[in-house]
């Protein structure tokens, strides 16, 4: 036979659900301040405008991804250098804080400063890499830096501990790029970031990403680029615009269940003039 809880017993119940409850309240609400603050401020150090270049056609997406309730820190970036030509880059950062979308700025201004003084796309990594090691930082970051010419379509790469860049030209052939690559920047000193050189022909497009476009508890990050390398290819045929094509590949990470910040920079030589 039950006994019949006292009614003030019910009432000390209640008052701390009630606590329990306004605790968590706080607590959730304390999270998206977080969440907004550490998304404005990778949505503040990331580029409003891309380089417009005659012949050729620029396009980028981005989509943050959330871990728990904190973000990450990818970037892309493109800006002309003194001599004319155009510096491409994208990366991500190690972890998942205010922190990391903190470092991430810092990076990809010492990327834009020292590739002012030299734009050869390895010397810029070991440089970079020098920097952040000089600044005892915590945290490392992966990144390919390009170099393009626009007189030849001849394109420079170094990479440093990032997933390659995928490539297709107008007769339908794509692929993955085949550069050696080097560690990722802040890890280890008196490094080498070998350049490989591509040449962008007529109708042929380059797609710089992160790795939360092609890696996710649904895909491995093998098969993840074997989808982008197939949109590519049918993208170059189709004489596809390059906004298009990036919005296709940033959708392939919803496809993944990326649960990292997803990032696409997408470089098309063509006949149309301006960015996407």
């Amino acid at each position: 036979m039950f006994r019949k809880r006292p009614a003030q017993d019910g009432d000390e119940l209640l008052t701390r659900l009630g606590s329990l409850t306004a605790q968590a309240r706080r607590h959730a609400e304390l999270q998206r301040t977080r969440v907004e603050l550490a998304v404005a401020l990778q949505r503040g150090m990331l580029p409003g405008d891309l380089p417009v270049i005659p012949g050729f056609h620029l396009a980028v997406r981005y989509s943050p991804a959330y871990s728990g309730l904190d973000v990450g820190g990818d970037w892309y970036d493109a800006f002309p250098l003194p001599d004319g030509r155009i510096a491409l880059s994208v990366g991500d950062v190690q972890g998942h804080t205010i922190d990391a979308a903190a470092f991430m700025g810092q990076v990809r201004v010492g990327l834009r400063a020292l590739a002012a003084v030299t734009g050869d796309p390895g010397d810029v990594l070991v440089r970079t890499n020098d920097l952040l090691l000089s600044l005892g930082a915590d945290r490392f970051a992966t990144c390919t830096f390009m170099r393009l010419d626009p007189a030849t379509g001849v394109l420079e790469s170094a990479r440093a501990g990032h997933i390659p860049c995928v490539w297709a030209t107008a007769d339908g052939k794509a692929g993955v790029a085949e550069d050696e690559g080097g560690p990722p920047l802040g890890v280890l000193g008196g490094v080498h970031y070998p350049v490989t050189r591509y040449r962008l022909t007529t109708g042929g497009v380059f797609i710089l990403l992160t790795d939360g476009v092609v890696e996710g508890p649904a895909l491995c990050v093998d098969d993840g680029l074997d989808q982008v390398v197939r949109l590519a290819g049918i993208a170059a045929v189709a004489n596809m615009e390059a906004g298009s094509l990036a919005a296709a590949v940033i959708r392939n990470a919803e496809r993944v269940g990326h649960e990292d910040d997803a990032a696409v920079l997408v470089v098309g030589h063509d006949n149309r003039e301006g960015g996407g």
